[in-house]
């Protein structure tokens, strides 16, 4: 049941329903507040925080609350989550530095839409601990190792991605930081150290995911990359990882659209103020939806065959969220938005 604390607004060419794509959501939802990929299958940290953004959009916001109360009980002590969990039960016992600090952005984006100070206080000592280990990770020169193993070892890789969306967690925690009024002095430098990473050093970074299209648009995203740093990539990689009148390949060397990346790039766009550009993008998707108007996960092309067939709870959030920074249905649709960092006051 929806929230009657629901603070999104509808708009007049809107080509979508937010119910339904939250419907997806909620119906996955276990009572516990956990958010799985989709019915029976696993729950990672990043993508129930992901998902529990979509609600957040959609007005569903005592669902939304269930799940980051979820994680505030599942966080380790060491501030981390697991990298996989089945009905609470830890799958991987893998520690991901991308996948813990992402509750900093769900935690923001959730304050940008109900302006609740208490539930900020609230999840201050999670997004505080969270940052915390994530930053544990990060070496001299300014990149973040990925992951702990289940048995404790630091595992060296760093991915571009991954510390993208670390950047942007960063800047997220520092904003609750300063409107709470709380001091954390070693965030500031370790976002600059970041942000020079993977401004500069791309030589930090794992190569073999590359093939991916988050590599290309997730800098920007981030607002790691703005302005005409920002436009060159997009236009660099254009042909490599887009299907015209489609969408956005997962991988450049196969022919499969889905729709979680290709909302991101909206994103992406969107937060570049290319507004007319991201809609362009989020028209080729906007109706690969089942009946019940949930989307699908992805596509192959040039034969459109839906696979995989599973309605995933974070590809349904991602296509709210894409929708929510082009046609403004909530006080957090431009939390990517690189001019809303750039004129805020929540940035140090």
């Amino acid at each position: 049941m929806k929230s009657e604390t629901s603070t999104s607004r509808s708009a007049p060419d809107l080509p979508i329903n937010i119910d339904d794509i939250c419907n997806v959501i909620v119906d996955t939802q276990l009572t516990s507040g956990e958010i799985p990929w989709c019915k029976g299958q696993k729950t990672d940290p990043w993508d129930h925080v992901e998902a529990a953004m979509g609600l957040s959009t959609g007005g569903y916001l005592t669902e939304a609350r269930a799940a980051f109360e979820w994680m505030v009980r599942n966080q380790n002590e060491d501030g981390s989550w697991f990298s996989a969990y089945r009905q609470g039960v830890p799958e991987d016992r893998t520690r991901d530095a991308n996948m813990s600090s992402y509750i900093a952005v769900g935690v923001f984006h959730h304050y940008l839409i109900t302006a609740d100070l208490g539930f900020l206080e609230h999840m201050w000592k999670t997004v505080s601990a969270a940052i915390d280990f994530a930053l544990r990770l990060q070496t001299p020169e300014g990149e973040i190792h990925w992951a702990i193993s289940p048995e404790g070892q630091v595992d060296p890789m760093a991915l571009l991605t991954g510390s993208s969306s670390i950047y942007m967690s960063l800047k997220c925690a520092l904003a609750i930081a300063k409107i709470l009024g709380h001091k954390a002095p070693a965030w500031e430098p370790a976002l600059i150290k970041l942000g020079d990473a993977i401004r500069t050093k791309p030589h930090l970074f794992n190569v073999t995911k590359f093939r991916y299209s988050m590599y290309w648009f997730y800098p920007i995203m981030a607002g790691v990359l703005t302005g005409a740093d920002a436009q060159k990539r997009i236009d660099k990689y254009w042909k490599k990882y887009i299907i015209e009148e489609r969408g956005v390949r997962c991988v450049h060397d196969e022919p499969w659209v889905t729709i979680a990346e290709s909302s991101e790039l909206t994103i992406a766009l969107a937060a570049m103020g290319n507004i007319e550009l991201a809609r362009i993008v989020f028209s080729w998707i906007v109706d690969r939806r089942y009946p019940d108007g949930s989307y699908w996960c992805g596509f192959t092309c040039p034969d459109i065959i839906i696979w995989p067939e599973d309605k995933i709870t974070w590809t349904n959030a991602v296509a709210l969220l894409a929708a929510d920074a082009i046609y403004n249905l909530t006080p957090a649709g431009q939390i990517f938005s690189h001019e809303f960092w750039e004129n805020s006051d929540f940035s140090s």
